[in-house]
């Protein structure tokens, strides 16, 4: 299972290029955006680092998820809870890679933008990315719609959350 979640991690480093130079331009405009909304409203501007970092993860998370895939690859819609483990290596290894995915997203939420360094939002921004991607796949046809998906790319956000939470912890002197 391990050698199945080591090569697909591999084979995602060739994607790592476009997703980069995508969440830099969107990094760019966010900031540009929301910082000018802000200075007219008379408030400092955002941290740039913090919500440029979240916003290149998230560009390489949707870039990962649909050019990693041909058009047309997988179409259909699984809502059985828990369908994925337990089959083989190979969908074990998709479940836990799901997880994976979302850590860095929680965990950079916190960093990023106040509001999510409390558990419920958090919470609520992983499993809403996750079900929008979910039905972008279904849309474009890039991907299977399943709910275990959004279940472990949720409990990734999750864990990503904590750890925020735990690091905050150890960096306060």
């Amino acid at each position: 299972m391990f050698e199945y979640i080591y090569r697909d991690m591999l084979s995602m480093v060739r994607f790592f290029p476009y997703g980069l130079a995508l969440g830099l331009l969107m990094a760019t405009l966010f900031l540009w955006a929301v910082n000018g909304a802000r200075k007219r409203r008379g408030k400092l501007p955002a941290a740039k680092l913090p919500v440029a970092a979240f916003v290149i993860y998230l560009a390489l998370m949707l870039v990962i998820t649909f050019l990693s895939r041909e058009s047309g690859d997988s179409k259909g819609i699984d809502l059985e809870l828990f369908s994925t483990w337990g089959i083989n290596d190979r969908n074990n290894a998709f479940v836990i890679e799901n997880v994976l995915l979302f850590v860095p997203y929680g965990f950079l939420a916190g960093f990023a933008f106040g509001r999510y360094r409390r558990f419920l939002p958090c919470l609520a921004l992983g499993a809403a990315t996750s079900l929008g991607i979910e039905t972008l796949q279904l849309v474009t046809g890039r991907g299977f719609f399943q709910i275990d998906d959004i279940l472990t790319n949720t409990l990734g956000a999750v864990v990503g959350f904590l750890l925020y939470r735990l690091f905050g912890l150890f960096g306060k002197k």
